[in-house]
This record gives structure tokens, C-alpha cells and sequence, in this order.
């Protein structure tokens, strides 16, 4: 390990490796060697659970027009004089039941750091110093621009940009690419940029989530009698609109069900997450596990999230708490929730494989 002395010594020897093009005048800004950033991208997370921390994360969330697209002018008067008056207390009071008080973040932000750290060193150890692994988040911090700044300060000239859903949805992968894009027009060297697609479909994915699965069913005394898989919701005017993500998740379901070689009864995909008046994609979750135990006497349920890369607010509080509480109330007896892949490393190696696969031409 690097003693102090040695560490500043290591970093300035890092900084010396800069230099100026051939054939430059001496006062040329001098230029750090290429490296390609690789820059995952999540949801977001408040600061802390406090009234105003909660307000500004939700503020810039639900004024995003990928999230919420109903006019300016009549969403953004409801939003600042009603909804960010009342939800930061409810939306504070759920974080605060989850919140890591050890780390002072939120689970989210303990996973994605997490993830990044293994995938860090993953891919140094495929490609060395010659690749940055850094994450940043849609809302709230750390902020895109900032780590977009950072990456093209340290010398990189190639960014990849991986929204971590392995779903494509206007209001995730979507906006996660507008805002990369927008940190763009602040630079005057733009580097050169990909960005991941969704990755619902891949082997290495569906291998992951099944391992998660067969893992935790292998742990309980009695099978569950179905599992539901709940994907985060859009409304269905999304769909209508041409939105490919209602279709991605059923097929992440279908192709889970084939690997574990179940029939259709064993299994059924639901949304959660409903908000605002309109109609969501159905069933939505929160029914659907009541109706489950009332109506087809499904005693014995577990729930998994695939849409979701970490466990966060929506999994751990909405799922393990307000649908636990939906299937009780109507009769459930046993409720199991199967945490995401979060940084296992059956997932950690399904990224770092759908990485690779986007660095090629690149890094080969």
C-alpha cells in the first residue's frame, strides 16, 4: 500500500505524463494520454430524507418532461404549489425506513457504488490504466455533468455510457442519455461517445437473474406457489406512443421462464409504481398479489424486481412493505422478496460482459 509520500508522489507522476503535441509552441496546454471513461448511469437518490433534501431531488425528478410530459403549464404550478408541499414528508418518511445511517446515503447509492467497484476492477484488469470506471446519476448527486467534466479531465476521449436498466424506457434510459448529452454541450473537446442499449434479452442477464432465483428458492422450506416478477410502470399511452418497453419486459420474463424450464403457471410479470390519474400498464402489482391469495389461492408468493439493477426505494420500501401488506391484507400467508442482482457477482460479470461487448473497435 502507498504511503502518504508515495501516494502524492504517484500522483504527480501521473499528472507529468501530460504533455504537449509534437510540433507545439512551448505554451501549448499540455494533454493527458487518452484513456476511453466507462460512465454507468443510475435512477438517483435524495441527499438525505430531510423536508428539503427531498424536495429538490423530487422537484428536479418529477419535472423532468421524459417523467411527467403534461404541460408546463399546468404541471409545474400542481407540482411546486401542492405535490412538493405534502410528498417530501411521505416520500422523506419511506427513505428514512431504508436509509444505510451507517454510510448516510441511501441503499441505491451504497449498491451503485458498490457495483462500480467490481466493475472497476474488472475491467483494469482486461485493459489496465487505459479505462476510467466512474458512475453518476440521473437526479440528484453526483450529477452527470460533473463526472462528464471529471472524465474528460482526466484525458478520456472516448466515453461509454451505460444506463444500468436492462430495460429501454423513454423516462429511464432515455432521459439518463438527454443528460449526458446535454453535459456535452458544455465541453469544448467533446469526446467521442457511445451509449449501452437496453440489455433485457441478454444470456449473461437472464443467466444472472435465474441463478438469483433457483438461489433463493433453494433457501425457503416450501416453493412458492408463483412468481411474480414486478416491473417498474409507465403509463400505457407510452406504449401506444411506440415506448418498446412494455414488450422488453415481457419478454425478460419469458425467457427467464424458459430458463428455469417452468410453465406459464409459475410465473407472472405485473407492474408497480403507479402515479397521476391516468392508466398505467397492467395488472399492477399491487392488486394483482391481493387477487392472487383471494381469488386463486396463492398463499405462498415470492416477488423479484428485474427492472431494477439495485435495490432502492421502490423495491425495498413499495414492494417489501406497501405489496407485502396489499397480499396479507387479502389473505397471503408467506411473502418472499427476491432482492435485485445488485453487486453479485453472477451481475457484476453479466455488465462487465455487455461492457466489453460495446468497447469493441475500441479496445480490442
Amino acid at each position: 500500500m502507498l504511503d502518504a509520500k508515495n501516494m502524492d508522489k504517484a500522483v504527480h507522476t501521473e499528472d507529468d505524463l501530460a504533455k504537449c503535441p509534437v510540433h507545439a509552441p512551448a505554451d501549448h496546454p499540455k494533454i493527458k494520454p487518452a484513456k476511453v471513461g466507462i460512465l454507468l448511469a443510475n435512477l438517483g437518490t435524495p441527499d438525505n430524507y430531510d423536508y428539503w433534501s427531498m424536495r429538490r431531488y423530487l422537484g428536479e425528478f418529477l419535472s423532468d418532461r421524459r417523467v411527467i410530459d403534461y404541460s408546463p403549464f399546468i404541471w409545474q404550478p400542481l407540482l411546486q404549489l401542492i405535490i412538493l408541499t405534502k410528498r417530501p414528508f411521505s416520500s422523506g418518511a419511506a427513505y428514512k425506513s431504508i436509509w444505510n445511517e451507517e454510510a448516510g446515503e441511501s441503499p441505491l447509492m451504497t449498491i451503485t457504488k458498490d457495483q462500480t467497484a467490481k466493475i472497476k476492477a474488472q475491467m483494469h484488469k482486461t485493459y489496465g490504466d487505459d479505462v476510467m470506471v466512474d458512475f453518476c446519476m440521473r437526479y440528484g448527486n453526483p450529477s452527470t455533468q460533473s463526472k462528464v467534466r471529471a472524465m474528460i479531465e482526466a484525458g478520456c476521449q472516448k466515453i461509454l455510457f451505460f444506463p444500468l436498466y436492462p430495460h429501454y424506457a423513454g423516462a429511464t434510459s432515455a432521459t439518463a442519455n438527454d443528460e449526458f448529452f446535454r453535459a456535452l454541450t458544455k465541453e469544448k473537446w467533446q469526446p467521442t461517445v457511445r451509449t449501452v442499449p437496453a440489455y433485457y434479452e441478454h444470456p449473461s442477464y437472464i443467466e444472472a437473474l435465474a441463478q438469483s432465483i433457483e438461489t433463493a428458492y433453494a433457501k425457503l422450506e416450501t416453493r412458492p406457489d408463483i412468481l411474480v416478477c414486478s416491473y417498474h410502470g409507465v403509463p400505457k399511452r407510452y406504449l401506444m406512443e411506440g415506448d418498446p418497453y412494455h414488450c422488453q419486459c415481457q419478454k425478460t420474463t419469458r425467457l427467464l421462464k424458459e430458463r428455469l424450464g417452468w410453465p406459464d403457471t409459475d410465473i407472472r410479470t405485473t407492474f408497480q409504481s403507479r402515479f397521476g390519474p391516468e392508466e398505467w400498464l397492467k395488472p399492477y402489482t399491487v392488486e394483482e398479489v391481493a387477487r392472487l391469495a383471494e381469488h386463486e389461492n396463492k398463499r405462498n408468493i415470492a416477488v423479484c424486481a428485474p427492472a431494477f439493477s439495485a435495490d432502492c426505494i421502490e423495491t425495498l420500501e413499495e414492494i417489501n412493505e406497501e405489496i407485502k401488506e396489499s397480499f396479507e391484507e387479502a389473505g397471503g400467508q408467506q411473502f418472499t422478496y427476491i432482492p435485485c442482482l445488485n453487486d453479485d457477482d453472477a451481475h457484476i460479470d453479466a455488465l462487465s460482459t455487455v461492457i466489453r461487448e460495446n468497447l469493441k473497435g475500441w479496445m480490442d
